[in-house]
């Protein structure tokens, strides 16, 4: 398995920031999946990405643990493209179905200081399902929820099984071991449809 240093990482995800270009980020185990997109921010702790789907479109904004970052890929024919694919979603006005790039032209501050912290706030406040991926499942299994409580230590959410919708759960996450969160996409419009429903919570 690959892995570079943490340092190596944060030096790749600072170019890609400054120079606007695509990057692969491959912070699971499986290499069969990872993350692709666009870095508008870093902080000591977490890199927020916007993320890109297969097929060349945004599909919400995602905060990566830099420590759990295997290692990243920033010239790749599978970057190629998915940058070929993100011109023709531009041409056909499906780039940012979700107004990813809105939201953070209109919050600049989500970007500034502690990238968690403002994630969490921003989907707690304004009641929106949230996916966390911890360190202890390393992408085996993530939790797609609503926060109904958030302390300076953890997280408590309310989430769903895709293979068991009888219920909702309650999971307590600490903050330190959260690995990534995903926000404001595609998964959150789909858990908010799933809540409100099944589960009439929205």
């Amino acid at each position: 398995m690959r892995k570079k240093s943490e340092s190596e990482n944060r030096v790749q995800l600072t170019m890609a920031k400054q120079q606007g270009t695509l990057i692969e980020v491959h912070n699971l185990p499986n290499d069969d999946y990872f993350n692709v997109g666009f870095v508008v921010a870093l902080d000591p702790v977490f890199c927020l990405m916007i993320s890109i789907d297969w097929d060349g479109k945004i599909n919400g904004l995602i905060a990566i643990r830099i420590k759990s970052i295997l290692y990243t890929e920033r010239h790749s024919d599978y970057l190629m493209t998915v940058s070929e694919k993100t011109k023709v979603a531009h041409d056909h006005n499906y780039f940012d179905i979700w107004q990813v790039q809105k939201f953070i032209d209109n919050h600049p501050k989500i970007t500034q200081g502690n990238l968690l912290s403002n994630l969490l706030n921003d989907s707690y406040e304004n009641r929106l399902p949230v996916v966390i991926g911890t360190e202890k499942y390393k992408g085996s299994d993530d939790f797609t929820g609503i926060i109904t409580d958030l302390t300076p230590i953890k997280v408590t959410i309310h989430y769903y099984n895709d293979h068991d919708l009888s219920s909702l759960w309650e999971y307590d996450i600490l903050r330190a071991k959260i690995n990534y969160l995903r926000v404001r996409g595609t998964q959150m419009a789909t858990g908010k449809q799933i809540f409100n429903d099944i589960f009439n919570e929205m």
